[in-house]
């Protein structure tokens, strides 16, 4: 064994150097660079260190764009996204965050903001008034109601009003359909665009529409709506989900399967809400519903999600069918707006009032 005068470390070349019985014998110390990385200012997801070119692509593909986005991710996304170790992950977690100045802003200033928020009308005054002039970009609007009560008409209607200018009831961009029970009906679009004296061919080309054959697919297609925006510089000003509900519950079945279900719906709808706030986005979903059988007295008619597709739906409001054809929605819940029922009816010209 070396004793102290067998052993130097040289500071200039940070390698230490001992002398054995077998010889001379150099240890060299490895300066980890992601260690070194706080000290220089990381302003984009290219300057993070420790991740490639292909790990660059694999994050944008997923939709870690920015800083912001990888400094709220968790480190099991971004191992997913990337398949970069888990520790790999923590750090470049941790240098977004210690580079992004995640500032507080005055009540003010969100007022501001919110300035630039559009109303989208839905063809009837009384709807409008309802829902303080129409669905609101930047927010999750829910809509829940059994079959028939006007959910997907109402979605149609939107679509087709997602066109016109701002000025106008629109929202001056494009409308995207994703359609988890084969509701989307270009028919209807016609109908509904000539009704308001519009183009339909120009209007249909303004509606994209994926279909959505399982959960995943659905969770997919959501996921994919920041590459639509950004990449593809597609002007989205609203996104419809008809049905949110469905396929999960189609393909989890039983008390056993609950949580994963309701996991699954919470990280959907957090990617919808994410698109919703970061690009002025309307999001309006339809929900299915079930009765409560142990409900003696008032409705029984209950969304189905739980709490979960509440907690994470701005607005929601419940559809049904009222009298000599008419439909009534009530407003459920709102952060601004007080409770109330809006009559309005369905025709070939799409929602209209009573």
């Amino acid at each position: 064994m070396a004793n102290k005068k067998q052993v130097e470390y040289i500071e200039e070349e940070q390698v230490l150097r001992a002398e054995t019985p077998a010889g001379s014998m150099e240890v060299s110390r490895k300066i980890d660079e992601m260690d070194e990385a706080p000290k220089k200012k990381v302003t984009s997801v290219e300057e993070l260190p420790g991740v490639g070119p292909a790990s660059i692509e694999k994050l944008a593909a997923a939709g870690f764009h920015d800083l912001m986005s990888i400094a709220v991710a968790t480190a099991g996304e971004i191992v997913g996204a990337t398949e970069l170790s888990e520790a790999t992950a923590k750090k470049i977690i941790a240098i977004a965050r210690a580079n992004l100045e995640m500032n507080f802003e005055s009540g003010e200033e969100v007022l501001l903001r919110r300035e630039k928020i559009i109303k989208i009308t839905t063809g009837s005054k009384e709807l409008d008034k309802l829902t303080g002039g129409g669905v609101e970009t930047g927010a999750v609007t829910e809509v829940y109601g059994q079959y028939g009560s006007g959910k997907s008409q109402l979605a149609h209607t939107l679509a087709v009003r997602c066109k016109l200018p701002v000025g106008e009831g629109g929202a001056g961009g494009v409308a995207v359909f994703i359609d988890s029970e084969g509701t989307f009906r270009p028919e209807r679009i016609v109908q509904i665009a000539n009704g308001l004296k519009l183009d339909p061919k120009e209007v249909l080309k303004n509606i994209k529409v994926a279909r959505a054959f399982n959960s995943d697919h659905q969770m997919l297609l959501a996921d994919k709506l920041d590459d639509l925006i950004k990449n593809k510089g597609v002007n989205v000003k609203l996104v419809i989900v008809d049905s949110l509900t469905s396929h999960f519950r189609a393909e989890f079945v039983g008390r056993g399967t609950l949580a994963d279900r309701q996991q699954k719906i919470n990280k959907h709808m957090h990617a919808l809400m994410k698109v919703a706030d970061q690009h002025n986005v309307a999001i309006y979903v339809t929900n299915q519903v079930m009765a409560k059988p142990d409900t003696f007295f008032g409705d029984p008619t209950e969304a189905i999600g739980g709490h979960i597709v509440a907690h994470n739906s701005t607005y929601r409001m419940y559809l049904r069918r009222g009298k000599k054809g008419t439909r009534v929605a009530k407003m459920v819940d709102a952060p601004n707006l007080a409770e109330g029922e809006a009559v309005f009816m369905v025709d070939e010209g799409g929602v209209r009032d009573a």
